[in-house]
């Protein structure tokens, strides 16, 4: 290749990312400048993707893990010819503007993940990567029409978060050969130079997480950095990290130094840089005509090319293999509604199960008709029920497998669960206890708001779950996760609305699911209902005249409210039991219908749920909850040391009542 033409790009590249944090006065130019090079030849020799169908299917994908260096991406997408005009980069972190701070997914073209809080990055990738399998290995020949390679980039700051080890390790012991993740070694933090906090050996720690590793000594040498490509891309076994030495900065007359981390260059050193270091003596924001044409000769060319043959392999996979052409291009976006039972099945009057097992049956059920439904738990699938029965593990040797066994790597799990959803082709859930959400927070937070249809299995959803303690027992994980804007939460009371839970997350395309699900048996409500739950909130036990009071229970305290309400009526009262599994669910209903369901004012309701009564104030006045931590004994131990009793709750409405 040209050299003339590689210097003059990577000094294009260069002075674009200085100039968008220069006139946003805001960014990280740092790591922009440093890794320059190493994306100008991953995107100019290696990466397949079309920028005229940004979400083609067959592309590699690419995940900038530290997100922080956003304006490097953007930069590299406008010149690649996608939709990302230069008014776009010249509105740099500007409120609308397709180039946010750190990327986002379906808001930018070509960015396949939203990425920035560190660590998640490389999770995702590792998602990615093993959908990728997994689609590959479900169909026949289905290396033809689906074989691409996973690219992620992340710096020291990625590689500190504990997170990086879950996922570096499940992707090494997944043997994901086809993902390659560069590192952009600056040995620089936002506080300073990297040894004050960091002095592992990467190397080794890779090495030993059972991955190939690359080494680049020089970040600026782009013919190394091809050979390293090359190289990375042969491997039949491991996953590849390319360890890329850089000056952070570079040009800058703080490179090397973490005041070039997160702050803007400015005018002065910024022309000095453009000038003197990278001889790019242009006004701002401005694009060499031969250097566009460099990209579309060959980013763009390339793509387009394998798009066209893929597209023909596609034409005569369907001549050969017409079932399996129609499920493929079926289910390439996330939507499997077509591959939903409309009808409930029988369930059995006067039955008792808990929903974590009605969860199991229904997961078995669903997995029946939906063929590509892929999931785990962290090392609990016995307790979360998440194992599919009769199912193949997936693993190196059986990737058509739907079993996914994520080991104790709560975070890493829902992490790559995203990756996964991004990556498209699959649809998944992942399974552990309630407690444990709150290792899982930040991915679940990423995934709604990349409007990724994730499911979260969790289960022991009180302190019912009785000896284990307060250590294991929920609180306030509930209302942690109906505070997170687009999750949506379903708690449900039985069996018949454990099955309609699960259609709701499955029918969701765009929105991240929770099913909160009980240890203990639960009977069978006769008057529970499918239709309620996709309603968030419906009476499941009507008053017998006029209602005096409004009970509002969900999961395993619905039977109990409905225990209550016939204990009332013997004492003269008549109260009316809502069961309302999901406020999301219930607040996305008309106001008539809330004000049907909820037709008393807040000073004639009560809530009862046997976790924090935390957010209940918008739903009821009076609270029948626990906000405190649990005990350690058997769950009727448990419950009666909290008074979580029909008697109690009696004695609550009386009071309200007088």
């Amino acid at each position: 290749m040209n050299k003339k033409i590689s210097e003059l790009s990577i000094a294009t590249i260069r002075a674009l990312c200085i100039d968008e944090t220069n006139k946003a006065k805001s960014g990280h130019p740092g790591m922009a400048l440093g890794s320059a090079p190493l994306l100008y030849t991953l995107f100019t020799r290696h990466l397949v993707a079309n920028p005229k169908q940004p979400s083609w299917f067959n592309r590699d994908r690419f995940v900038l893990s530290a997100g922080h260096a956003s304006a490097l991406l953007y930069a590299m997408l406008h010149l690649s010819g996608y939709d990302l005009p230069i008014e776009e980069l010249m509105r740099f972190r500007q409120i609308d503007s397709r180039t946010p701070g750190h990327p986002e997914y379906h808001w930018t073209a070509g960015v396949d993940a939203t990425s920035g809080p560190l660590g998640q990055g490389i999770a995702q990738a590792v998602g990615m990567a093993m959908a990728q399998q997994s689609v590959e290995a479900n169909y026949p020949d289905g290396d033809k029409i689906h074989n691409h390679y996973t690219y992620s980039l992340c710096g020291d700051g990625c590689l500190q978060e504990g997170l990086s080890q879950e996922a570096i390790s499940l992707a090494g012991h997944q043997k994901l050969n086809k993902l390659i993740l560069f590192y952009d070694a600056n040995q620089v933090t936002l506080d300073g130079a990297l040894e004050m906090s960091f002095s592992e050996n990467v190397k080794e720690r890779f090495l030993a997480s059972a991955w190939n590793v690359l080494e680049v000594k020089d970040g600026n040498d782009i013919e190394t950095i091809d050979k390293a490509i090359v190289e990375a891309k042969r491997s039949k076994e491991k996953p590849t990290l390319i360890i890329v030495h850089t000056i952070i900065g570079f040009g800058s007359k703080k490179q090397g130094t973490s005041a070039v981390h997160g702050s803007p260059l400015g005018v002065e050193d910024g022309q000095h840089a453009k000038v003197e270091v990278y001889g790019f003596d242009h006004p701002d924001f401005y694009v060499p005509e031969e250097v566009r044409a460099h990209f579309q000769e060959t980013f763009a060319a390339r793509g387009l090319k394998a798009y066209e043959e893929n597209q023909k392999v596609l034409k005569k996979y369907a001549d050969k293999h017409p079932e399996y052409a129609g499920r493929f291009n079926q289910l390439i976006d996330l939507s499997i509604k077509n591959y939903l039972p409309t009808v409930m099945p029988d369930f059995v009057e006067g039955s008792s199960i808990s929903t974590r097992a009605a969860s199991g049956k229904a997961l078995n059920a669903y997995m029946l008709s939906v063929p590509n439904l892929i999931g785990g738990s962290a090392d609990v699938a016995s307790s979360v029920m998440t194992k599919l029965e009769g199912g193949v593990n997936f693993m190196p040797e059986t990737r058509h497998g739907h079993n996914i066994n994520f080991g104790i790597r709560e975070f890493g799990m829902a992490s790559t669960q995203n990756g996964m959803l991004l990556h498209g082709g699959i649809r998944t859930y992942v399974g552990c206890f309630l407690v444990f959400a709150d290792y899982m927070k930040a991915a679940i937070r990423m995934a709604a708001i990349s409007h990724l249809p994730a499911i979260y299995l969790f289960s022991h959803d009180s302190v019912a779950l009785g000896e284990d303690g307060p250590t294991h027992q929920p609180i306030e994980q509930l209302a942690m996760l109906r505070s997170i804007p687009r999750l949506r939460v379903i708690r449900p009371c039985d069996e018949r609305e454990t099955y309609a839970a699960w259609y709701q997350a499955l029918a969701s395309v765009n929105a991240p699911t929770a099913l909160i699900l009980s240890r203990q048996n639960l009977p069978l409500i006769a008057t529970s209902s499918a239709e309620g739950v996709s309603k968030g909130a419906y009476v499941i036990s009507k008053e017998e005249k006029k209602a005096e009071l409004i009970l509002i229970a969900t999961g395993s305290e619905v039977s109990l409210a409905i225990d209550v309400q016939k204990k009332l009526k013997e004492l003269g009262k008549d109260v009316r039991v809502v069961s309302m599994p999901s406020w999301e669910l219930f607040a996305a209903q008309d106001e008539a219908y809330k004000k049907e369901v909820l037709s008393l004012p807040l000073e004639k309701r009560v809530s009862v749920e046997m976790l924090s009564t935390f957010g209940w104030d918008r739903y009821a006045a009076h609270h029948m909850g626990i906000d405190t931590f649990g005990a350690s004994a058997p769950a009727g131990d448990i419950i009666k040391k909290f008074d979580f009793t029909a008697d109690h709750l009696v004695k609550l409405c009386e009071e309200i009542l007088k």
